[in-house]
């Protein structure tokens, strides 16, 4: 009997390849993959805390806050202080980043295009759904404990 891939490894090998279309796509932006992702979160969840978007993008803050430094000195993103906590700063993108994501939907457009090319729409929705209902019963699973179902006999 064949051995079937494993859905670890195949996730990984494709979502290497993907990431590397869209570097190649946005390489002159001047912009590395991780801004990227920092502009798409950011996008989305305008006047959040720094802490939380580090928890969004799974990077420890120090990260966040070296990859904000940057972005702030090249006027993409703002530092606001919180009113409930003078503290903490609140994250908004600048005027100058929003041509930024217009190139980076088209440049992700056109790596998905890609990388769906052959699929029909049908096989494209199944396959986002398939992936998000594993997504979600990781997520659940990781707020339990890890518990190994066969015990190990020895």
């Amino acid at each position: 009997m064949p051995i079937s891939p494993n859905i670890s490894f195949v996730l990984h090998d494709v979502a290497r390849p993907l990431r590397k279309r869209f570097e190649q796509r946005s390489r002159t932006s001047g912009l590395t993959r991780a801004q990227w992702q920092v502009l798409a979160y950011l996008s989305l969840h305008e006047g959040i805390h720094q802490n939380r978007l580090a928890d969004l993008i799974e990077i420890v803050p120090i990260t966040l806050a070296r990859l904000l430094d940057k972005m702030e000195a090249r006027g993409f993103i703002e530092r606001r202080p919180n009113p409930a906590d003078r503290r903490a700063w609140l994250l908004y993108l600048t005027p100058l980043a929003h041509p930024l994501l217009k190139i980076m939907r088209a440049n992700g457009q056109k790596t998905r295009d890609e990388a769906f090319d052959g699929l029909s729409s049908d096989a494209q929705q199944q396959l986002l759904q398939t992936l998000s209902l594993i997504k979600s019963n990781l997520l659940a699973a990781c707020t339990q404990p890890a518990v190994d179902r066969e015990k190990i006999h020895g």
